[in-house]
């Protein structure tokens, strides 16, 4: 079987504020069709590398390049964060930063309206070509709430759901941007054990029906030993293991910076 394309890479990417090296040297990279992850203690990097996957920061150094469809590698790190999002990229964040009083339809349609051709002039007017696109829209939330089994709450203000669906609904927000690469930033923060099991079918619905393929950022262990295939440590800004989970479970650094001793 021949190896699976890389479709995100890190090449020596570091970070620094002032005098502190947030990300040294960092190397890493993302298959298609997998389910890769980023662990490591609280204060290692890990959203920091985040940022500078998504334009949120320029690296200090390095590079962060992209590759879709067996394309040459086209790099876009200190790209806008729209500009990424358009290529493929979609994130969500530590922090549910959802439209609290809009419906949870309306949440996912302004993430779909980025892909609409109107333009300003056309969407005043409300041609013919407008309403399909806006029935289009609709359509498509509608489909990916249901795809999230959100399709109940669809005329609910966001801020009334469930702690758990709040965060599938970013999710099915982001998803709204047709990505090709998902980054989950600690997405099962704050759940109980069912909307954790919840989300963890939930991942891989995205990644094997969906055909996503998600780098996810998680504390919770049995998570990410359960969906991915496989799995970066990174303590204080320096890549220090990667491998698949077993290979991840046995390594004796790993053990010593994050899973404890």
């Amino acid at each position: 079987m021949s190896e699976k394309e890389n479709i995100l890479t890190l090449d020596g990417l570091s970070m620094v504020f002032g005098g502190l090296r947030a990300i040294d040297n960092a190397s890493m990279s993302v298959r298609k069709g997998e389910i890769t992850a980023l662990i490591g203690p609280n204060g290692a990097g890990k959203t920091t590398i985040f940022n500078c996957i998504t334009g949120v920061y320029k690296p200090t150094a390095g590079s962060v390049s992209i590759t879709r469809g067996g394309a040459k590698p086209e790099q876009i790190q200190g790209l806008k964060p729209n500009v990424i999002n358009r290529k493929g990229l979609a994130r969500t964040f530590q922090n549910i930063r959802l439209f609290g009083n809009m419906s949870v339809l309306e949440n996912v349609m302004i993430a779909r309206h980025n892909s609409l051709k109107a333009g300003v002039f056309r969407s005043i007017l409300r041609d013919p070509g407008t309403r399909a696109e806006e029935r289009q829209v609709i359509e498509d939330s509608y489909g990916i709430l249901k795809r999230m089994n959100l399709h109940g709450f669809v005329n609910e203000a966001a801020r009334n759901l469930p702690y758990g669906a709040q965060r599938r609904l970013e999710i099915a927000r982001a998803l709204a941007t047709n990505p090709f690469l998902l980054l989950l930033d600690e997405p099962a923060a704050g759940m109980n054990p069912h909307e954790t099991k919840e989300l963890e079918e939930t991942l891989h619905m995205i990644n094997g029906e969906m055909g996503v393929s998600i780098l996810l950022i998680e504390h919770d262990m049995s998570l990410v030993m359960n969906v991915s295939e496989r799995i970066y440590v990174l303590d204080y800004g320096r890549m220090i293991a990667d491998g698949n989970p077993s290979d991840i479970k046995g390594n004796p650094e790993v053990i010593k910076a994050y899973l404890g001793e």
